[in-house]
């Protein structure tokens, strides 16, 4: 056995995170059975009004995943991003990307990203994980209409979560 120490095994997993799921969450646990340290980027841009402020998604991010990644002996990192998730992955240093798939939609989406960020960045790969089964129909877009037309989103999203959507569209109502 060599005592040098292994390479660092960096994953990024990117997405909107408005707001942050269980299937979000779901992804987060698997990349922190495969990683040293996971890096979670938020992507902003300008072209799209969240529900969340950036920095709000981040602290989110931090409360319910850090604990998680702490557990697993995992370094969580926290980052916002707006120009292509390779790009992020390389300054970042990235090895891996990790994917959730919910079904065949996303497989075929996902294959496709996938296959433009290899033909880029040939050095980077991409992990698929299947979604648990109780996470499969879980979309943050679907999490946010539910909030939004005052439906009940506890079993959808982390409990603190589920606390900011209700204070969030509780003001707007």
């Amino acid at each position: 056995m060599s005592s040098k120490t292994p390479p660092r095994r960096s994953i990024l997993y990117s997405g909107s995170f408005d707001p942050l799921t269980n299937g979000h969450l779901d992804v987060c646990r698997r990349a922190c059975a495969l990683a040293d340290r996971l890096v979670v980027a938020i992507g902003v841009h300008s072209s799209k009004t969240p529900v969340f402020p950036a920095e709000d998604r981040a602290d989110m991010i931090r409360e319910v995943v850090g604990p998680i990644a702490e557990e697993a002996g995992v370094v969580l990192e926290v980052v916002h991003f707006g120009d292509l998730v390779i790009e992020a992955a390389r300054r970042l240093g990235c090895s891996s990307i990790i994917r959730g798939l919910r079904d065949g939609t996303d497989l075929d989406y996902e294959m496709q990203m996938a296959a433009m960020n290899e033909t880029m960045a040939p050095d980077i790969a991409t992990i698929f994980v299947p979604a648990s089964p109780a996470t499969r129909p879980i979309t943050a877009t679907l999490v946010r209409q539910v909030a939004q037309m005052g439906g009940d989103v506890k079993p959808f999203v982390p409990r603190s979560v589920a606390g900011r959507l209700e204070a969030r569209f509780s003001k707007k109502g």
